[in-house]
């Protein structure tokens, strides 16, 4: 059977294939090599025992996921992927890989990542080529979850959020200064804690400062990783992730601002990455 992951650094979500094409969807936290060693993330994907059923059944897994950009942290998924699947081959690449796969399949495209964090690549039907390095949630991941969730801290804690929205922070997460420095500097997963802060915005989305807010975020993110491709007008631009997806009708308005031919916009691109790996497979009409 054929199992395939799509991890950002919040959740992960995968698909199990069975030869005769039935799909079986399971959940666990998210992995990122940054962050959780090998023993760690097999430990985690053992909790789920329903996965952990068909281990021994699963002949070949695909993952993509946050932070797997390179060999030697690529290598930390491998290993923890082999020590829970031992029969299976195992392949593991990049979200940003998986995002173009699920969006572009193998036209042209630039696909991008709206999520926990953000990034962009131009993908030629082939292969992938970035032009703006990403740089994690300290330095980067405009628009992700995390850097809107830095903004928003950074404005309640100088006291320039509106009245409504920074009493609200405080009666629903008991914000203080203590409290958020704990989780950002003291506390592991400072990122999953930032971009934890998307419900709150999520819940407010018909507010006309948090419309700005997104916006202006979104517009930020074309400027910096869109606009640097020198065909982004020509190629449509697709983006994954749950940012993307639950503001899509702003992420809309900002493409079209910027004159962007906006393409597929989906929170769960592994359903489309199953649909890749079983047409480049052939083993199963689709």
């Amino acid at each position: 059977m054929l199992l395939i992951a799509d991890s950002g650094s919040t959740k992960c979500d995968w698909v199990m294939v069975s030869p005769q094409g039935e799909e079986q969807s399971f959940h666990t936290m998210g992995f990122n090599p940054f962050f959780h060693n090998t023993g760690f993330i097999a430990q985690e994907i053992r909790k789920n025992t329903d996965l952990l059923d068909h281990a021994a059944q699963i002949s070949e897994v695909f993952f993509y996921g946050a932070g797997c950009s390179s060999p030697e942290r690529n290598e930390v998924l491998v290993a923890a992927l082999r020590e829970v699947f031992p029969a299976a081959g195992v392949t593991v690449d990049h979200d940003l890989t998986g995002a173009a796969y699920a969006t572009c399949g193998t036209e042209p495209g630039i696909a991008c990542i709206l999520g926990t964090g953000s990034n962009s690549c131009y993908f030629d039907g082939n292969q992938l080529h970035e032009k703006v390095p990403a740089l994690g949630y300290v330095l980067g991941d405009e628009a992700g979850g995390t850097w809107y969730g830095k903004e928003l801290l950074r404005l309640f804690l100088y006291k320039e959020l509106p009245e409504n929205l920074h009493k609200a922070l405080v009666e629903e997460y008991g914000l203080s200064k203590e409290s958020i420095f704990e989780h950002v500097y003291n506390l592991p997963n400072a990122n999953v804690y930032l971009a934890s802060f998307m419900r709150f915005l999520s819940s407010r989305s018909q507010d006309a400062w948090v419309r700005d807010f997104m916006y202006n975020g979104f517009s930020k993110f074309i400027n910096i990783h869109i606009w640097k491709y020198e065909n982004h007008l020509e190629v449509p631009v697709h983006f994954v992730g749950s940012v993307a997806y639950h503001f899509a009708d702003l992420l809309r308005e900002a493409c079209k601002i910027h004159r962007l031919q906006v393409g597929v916009i989906t929170r769960e691109p592994v359903k489309n990455l199953v649909q890749y790996h079983l047409k480049r497979s052939g083993s199963v009409t689709v």
